[in-house]
């Protein structure tokens, strides 16, 4: 799967350390970080709102991915965020108010409620400038946002501190959760996945709309995610965005707080075969989008007429794919989306031991060639033609992880497609990630809203 600019010696050193299971020993002398993705950094530095060059050095320092080395490493940064979080909002309540870190020692709903109440008012911070790499930016746009005093300044200083650490403890948990299969990753993920229920219930009374939790049982597994629905109580059209191959629903979520003044609902949810699915992924989970999308059509705030989707990386094929199969909707995006070229033997030189493993265990391959052949099948080349409605095409055009030429053979054949590749940019364009994020949010609005009319 990989492409682009990565050397060849490179690419073969990485498949030769796969094919004699060797990573782990080569891991301890290089470091964890040359056998990952290369945009691996910046995709965690742009969620948690951490100075790259800090993750970088963090990573540098992670020289193992057993889950004894690799998670109990970024388990403990995860928990300084944790405690820094816990005495932000020490500043806000009587000492024996609820902690986060009691809200991992028991999950309790009241602890939720509690907790949540005191982080809203910081809530319009995160959704409009995102997690801050630096306490003084979060101080900065406290002064610009605060509605009184020095007091009420410091207040909501403390407030945006406690809401920024606990963005960046979610992330640092997903990083050690990367990229699941095994006990202690899946431990780290389900305590990421609690932090970010404290956080959605901070951001509903804290600005305008609601934010629901969705449950659609699907084939014996129950898809899980979140959606944010604009105030009121009126349809509206929806997206439904889905991640990569071990992405989650707060990836996805966070960064698009700031766009729920457009008038569209967003409905994040994970990729089949990825964390809490019980069934591995194949072509045929296209039925899990298919019953998610009908189930989104009976939800009293959607509009069934007006249901677009958005994937990124392995969730882009989905989107591509659902785009030529799910009459409902209406346009769709897909950002560095893997859809032919990627699958193919060719494709697989360069993919590092850790991505494998995860692959094998996404689509529950035994071996390398039962991989190969699962992975043949998903092809897509077959379907280009059938993609009727308006589809966005996103990458970078260095794209290091997947085919570049996927994304445009995809615009190429897909008669109502566009491209937009950026450039020196690698998968998923995240050097442009918020650019991007923008063009995608006005360009759905263009297809989604533009002709809209309020339904009762």
């Amino acid at each position: 799967m990989t492409t682009g600019s990565m050397t060849l010696a490179r690419r073969l050193f990485l498949s030769g350390c796969m094919l004699t299971k060797t990573t782990e020993f080569a891991a301890r002398r290089l470091g964890a970080g040359f056998f990952l993705p290369a945009l691996f950094v910046l995709r965690y530095a742009n969620m948690g709102g951490i100075d790259p060059d800090l993750f970088a050095g963090q990573l540098a320092q992670a020289r193992s991915f057993t889950d004894d080395r690799w998670c109990a490493y970024w388990d403990e940064i995860a928990a300084t965020q944790v405690a820094a979080a816990d005495r932000a909002l020490r500043e806000l309540a009587d000492p024996s108010a609820p902690t986060v870190r009691g809200l991992l020692d028991a999950d309790d709903q009241a602890t939720v409620t509690a907790l949540g109440a005191l982080l809203a008012p910081a809530s319009p911070i995160l959704a409009d400038h995102g997690p801050q790499a630096t306490t003084d930016a979060i101080e900065r746009i406290a002064r610009e946002k605060a509605d009184g005093g020095r007091a009420a300044t410091e207040r909501l200083a403390a407030t945006a501190k406690a809401v920024d650490a606990l963005v960046k403890a979610i992330t640092y948990f997903q990083v050690s959760a990367f990229p699941g299969g095994s006990p202690a990753r899946m431990r780290a993920y389900t305590t990421s996945r609690r932090l970010f229920g404290l956080l959605a219930a901070s951001l509903t009374p804290g600005l305008s709309g609601s934010i629901e939790r969705i449950a659609v049982p699907v084939d014996g597994d129950i898809v899980q995610g979140y959606a944010a629905f604009p105030a009121g109580t009126r349809q509206c059209p929806v997206v439904l965005a889905t991640n990569g191959l071990e992405g989650t629903a707060q990836e996805l979520l966070i960064p698009l707080l700031k766009y729920r003044d457009t008038g569209m609902g967003i409905v994040a949810m994970e990729r089949p075969g990825t964390y809490a699915y019980r069934r591995p992924m194949s072509a045929t989970s296209e039925r899990i989008y298919h019953q998610v999308i009908e189930h989104l059509a009976g939800h009293p705030r959607v509009d069934a007429e007006r249901i677009g989707m958005v994937g990124v990386s392995f969730g882009g094929y989905w989107s591509a794919r659902m785009a030529a199969t799910n009459p409902r909707l209406r346009c769709a995006v897909a950002c560095g989306a893997p859809t032919h070229r990627t699958f193919q033997p060719a494709g697989s030189v360069g993919i590092p031991e850790i991505i494998v493993q995860a692959l094998h265990t996404t689509t529950g391959a035994t071996n390398l060639l039962s991989l190969a052949r699962k992975l043949r099948t998903l092809s897509l080349r077959g379907l280009y033609e059938r993609i009727t409605i308006p589809l966005l095409v996103i990458n970078g055009d260095h794209d290091t992880l997947v085919s570049t030429h996927d994304s445009v053979e995809l615009a190429q054949q897909a008669p109502a497609a566009i491209l937009r590749l950026y450039p020196d940019d690698d998968h998923c364009a995240m050097g442009h990630y918020n650019e991007w994020l923008d063009r995608c949010q006005t360009w759905l609005q263009d297809h989604l809203t533009a002709d809209a009319t309020e339904q009762p």
